[in-house]
C-alpha cells in the first residue's frame, strides 16, 4: 500500500467474514481477529512484524472472538468501542481516539447502526492527515451495509437510523479511500446480499451500493428491514461469550478417537451426534437419531443452528483428509468447547460392533420433476423464505431447514416427502432431522428447487 505499509486481509468463507493483518515497520495490528489465530500469526511472521494490537469495531454476534487467543500469546494491548463492555482488561477507544502501529495511525470514528457502540477506524499514513483506508467492520459492507436486528426488536429502529447516519457521514471521506468490512459475502451480519469482494473504495460504494442510495431516513428504514433472511441461532450466545472474554485455548482443540462404545455411552449420556458425510452417504447408512451437516464452508454455521450450546458433541467424519481440523477448527469459532470425539473407523466400525444402523432413500432430479408435476404437496422446500418467495413449485410445502425441529408436526405421517433446497446442502439436513423423527423422506441431495423449475418450464 506504500509508506512502508502492508495488509493482509484473512477470509474466513462459512462465516463471511475477514480479519485484516496491518503492517507498519516491524510492528502488526489486527482488527477483527477470528479465533483460530495462527494463520494470522503466520502472516505477521512472514511479513517480519511482531503483532502489537487487536483492534474490535464492535461486539461481535457472529464469531467467538480471537482477541484473547493473540494477546496470551503476543501480549497484544486489546482495544475496541469504549462502550463494548468487555469485562477484561482492554484500551476504551471513541471518536478521535488513535492507536499507533509503526508510522501509521489508526483513528476510532464512531459508526453505531450493526451494534451500539461500533466504532470504525481510518489508517492514517505518516505526515498526514488524510486516510488511505477505513476499516467498517459490519457499519459499510461493499455491496450492502451491516444488518441492525440481531439485538432484538426494541432497538432495531433505534439502530437502522443511526445506521443511516454513520453510513452518511463515512461518504463524507475522499473517494480514493480504500474500503475494508469485516462482514461480507456469506455473511448473516449483512442485511442484503453483499458482493463477492472483499474491499471498494467509497467512491465505487457510492455510485453502486444501494444502501447509499440518496433516499429519506424511513425509505432507508424500510429498505434495510425488509426481505431479511433468518439468522442463526447460536448468534444469541456470541456476544456474551465475547463481552466476558472467551477461554483461551492456545490452538484449536482437536477431538479424540472414540471406538463405538465409547461413543454410544457418550450419545447415551446426552451427547449428539453430527454427521459430516455428504447426505447420500448418510442416506445409505447412518446412526440412528444423528445429524447430517455435510462438511463445508457453511458447516459451523448449520451446526450452530441447530445444536444449542453447550451441547456436547461427537462427530463422525468424511473419508477426507484434513476433515477432523476442519470440523473442529469450525466450531471453535462460534464457541463449541466440547467436543467430545468422533467415531474412530466410522460408521462401518459402528456397524461391524453390531450396532443399528439407518437408512432413507436418494430421489434424483428426474423423480423430483416427476412428482412436481403430479404430488407437488409430496415436495418439501427448505430454502430462506426469500429464495421461496423468489420462485417454487407450485402446491408444494415450505419449511425452512432450521424451523423443523419446532415444526415436525405440521407434516404429514402417512406418506413419503421428497426434501429439496437450491443444492441438496440443506435438504440433506433437513431430511436427516425428518429421519430422526420416524418420518419417511427422501432427499434430494444433488441439484435442488431451480433445477427442477427449470425442468418445469
Amino acid at each position: 500500500m506504500g509508506d512502508g505499509l502492508a495488509l493482509e486481509t484473512l477470509v474466513t468463507p462459512g462465516l463471511g467474514d475477514s480479519s485484516h493483518v496491518v503492517v507498519s515497520g516491524s510492528e502488526a495490528l489486527v482488527v477483527d481477529p477470528q479465533r483460530d489465530v495462527a494463520r494470522l500469526l503466520s502472516v505477521a511472521e512472514r511479513l517480519g512484524a511482531e503483532i502489537r494490537a487487536v483492534l474490535e469495531t464492535h461486539v461481535h454476534n457472529d464469531y467467538v472472538s480471537g482477541a484473547a487467543e493473540l494477546r496470551a500469546v503476543t501480549r497484544a494491548e486489546i482495544a475496541g468501542p469504549a462502550d463494548a463492555g468487555y469485562r477484561f482488561p482492554f484500551t476504551r477507544l471513541e471518536e478521535g481516539s488513535e492507536v499507533r502501529i509503526g508510522e501509521h495511525r489508526l483513528i476510532a470514528m464512531r459508526t453505531p447502526g450493526h451494534t451500539p457502540e461500533h466504532l470504525s477506524y481510518l489508517l492514517v499514513g505518516p505526515g498526514s492527515d488524510r486516510p488511505t483506508a477505513v476499516f467498517t467492520g459490519g457499519s459499510l459492507i461493499v455491496g450492502s451495509a451491516g444488518r441492525t436486528d440481531l439485538l432484538g426488536p426494541e432497538q432495531t429502529d433505534r439502530l437502522t437510523r443511526a445506521q443511516y447516519r454513520s453510513l452518511r457521514r463515512l461518504l463524507e471521506l475522499p473517494d480514493a479511500t480504500l474500503v475494508l468490512p469485516t462482514h461480507g459475502a456469506g455473511s448473516f451480519c449483512a442485511s442484503t446480499e453483499p458482493l463477492e469482494e472483499r474491499s471498494s473504495t467509497i467512491g465505487r460504494e457510492r455510485a453502486t451500493n444501494p444502501a447509499l442510495a440518496p433516499i429519506d431516513e424511513d425509505a432507508f428504514v424500510r429498505e434495510q428491514l425488509s426481505g431479511l433472511s433468518a439468522y442463526p441461532s447460536y448468534y444469541a450466545h456470541m456476544a456474551p461469550i465475547n463481552r466476558a472474554g472467551p477461554r483461551v485455548f492456545g490452538r484449536v482443540p482437536l477431538p479424540r478417537p472414540l471406538g463405538p462404545e465409547g461413543a454410544a455411552d457418550r450419545l447415551a449420556a446426552g451427547a449428539r451426534l453430527v454427521d459430516a458425510r455428504p447426505g447420500t452417504r448418510f442416506a445409505e447408512r447412518h446412526v440412528p437419531g444423528s445429524l447430517n451437516v455435510p462438511l463445508d464452508e457453511s458447516f459451523a454455521s448449520y451446526v450452530g443452528w441447530l445444536v444449542p450450546l453447550p451441547t456436547p458433541i461427537v462427530l463422525v467424519l468424511p473419508d477426507s483428509a484434513g476433515a477432523l481440523e476442519d470440523a473442529a477448527t469450525q466450531l471453535f469459532r462460534i464457541g463449541y468447547e466440547r467436543l467430545e470425539g468422533f467415531l474412530d473407523g466410522g460408521i462401518d466400525a459402528w456397524r461391524a460392533a453390531g450396532l443399528r444402523t439407518g437408512s432413507y432413500p436418494v430421489a434424483s432430479l428426474d423423480e423430483a420433476v416427476a412428482l412436481a408435476r403430479s404430488e407437488p404437496a409430496r415436495l418439501l422446500d427448505v430454502r430462506q423464505r426469500a429464495e421461496w418467495d423468489a420462485g417454487h413449485v407450485q402446491g408444494s410445502r415450505h419449511a425452512f431447514v432450521a424451523d423443523l425441529p419446532e415444526r415436525l408436526a405440521e407434516l404429514p405421517a402417512d406418506r413419503e416427502l421428497v426434501v429439496a433446497c437450491a443444492t441438496g446442502f440443506r435438504a440433506s439436513i433437513a431430511a436427516s432431522l425428518l429421519g430422526a423423527a420416524g418420518l419417511g423422506v427422501r432427499v434430494l441431495a444433488r441439484g435442488g428447487v431451480p433445477s427442477v423449475l427449470r425442468r418445469l418450464g
